[in-house]
């Protein structure tokens, strides 16, 4: 497993368990990582994950609305 130091500024009250949850949940939502490989980079099961998405204003469902368009027309 890599390592990554981030300095922020104390000013910014920020715990490591919260900004990893955000930088996970954003990572999914921009499609850079996999549900499983957030859920492990937040330190969480895929459910539990899974169900604090919302707390960052990010969907379970991560199809752009094209891709879920052609999949109903195949139905």
């Amino acid at each position: 497993m890599k390592h990554l130091t981030i300095n922020i500024p104390d000013n910014l009250n920020l715990n490591e368990r919260e900004t990893k949850r955000f930088l996970a949940a954003k990572m999914y939502e921009s499609g850079k990582i996999s549900l499983g490989q957030a859920a492990d980079l937040a330190g969480l099961s895929k459910v539990a994950f899974a169900e604090i998405l919302a707390d960052y204003d990010v969907s379970l469902i991560n199809y752009p609305p094209s891709d879920i368009i052609k999949d109903a027309a195949q139905f």
